[in-house]
């Protein structure tokens, strides 16, 4: 049986009026204007994430002994600076990725070979992932890409060229 929707019940509060709802629900601060701050920049909602770990009554937002606003900024900060490193390193790995892709591909076959169907095992795939790659090619405003458009007449630029401006979750289906 499906569950029947209601309305979304909630209001917005004022962010004094949500430093007052927390501390009713036993959350502490060591630096209340800090923390009117960074509601008032990272938002409520956002940091209630971070709070979570937190409550010790989780249906009725009550927070355990000795929570503090602070804890919770600085879970937040570790996921942050987490984050930061995390992407950086991935973002190594997606390089290397569009690198091996190219060269391997490109010296196999030619520069072109993402255009060759009969590579591929499915034409309708293949199709529907050249489209996709043409789109990204049009919106590209990549200085490169400009100069290539105006020098040449192929329909796309090499893959070690190409492969720079699509996606990874195109790349990804490749």
């Amino acid at each position: 049986m499906p569950m029947v929707k209601v309305p979304y019940p909630k209001h917005l509060i004022s962010f004094a009026d949500q430093i007052s709802l927390l501390k009713q629900r036993g959350l502490s601060f060591k630096d209340e204007a800090k923390a009117l701050h960074l509601l008032q920049n990272i938002s409520y909602y956002r940091l209630s994430g971070y709070w979570y770990p937190l409550l010790a009554d989780k249906q009725n937002h009550i927070f355990k002994p000795g929570s503090t606003f602070e804890t919770a900024y600085a879970i937040y900060k570790f996921d942050s600076e987490l984050r930061k490193l995390i992407i950086a390193e991935l973002e190594k790995i997606e390089i290397a990725v569009r690198t091996q892709i190219a060269y391997i591909l490109s010296s196999q076959y030619d520069g072109y070979w993402f255009t060759d169907t009969s590579l591929f095992s499915n034409s309708m795939r293949h199709a529907k992932i050249l489209a996709k790659i043409d789109e990204e090619y049009q919106r590209s405003d990549e200085e490169f890409v400009t100069a290539f458009k105006s020098k040449y007449s192929d329909r796309f630029p090499p893959s070690w060229m190409t492969m720079e401006i699509t996606s990874f979750g195109t790349l990804s289906i490749f």
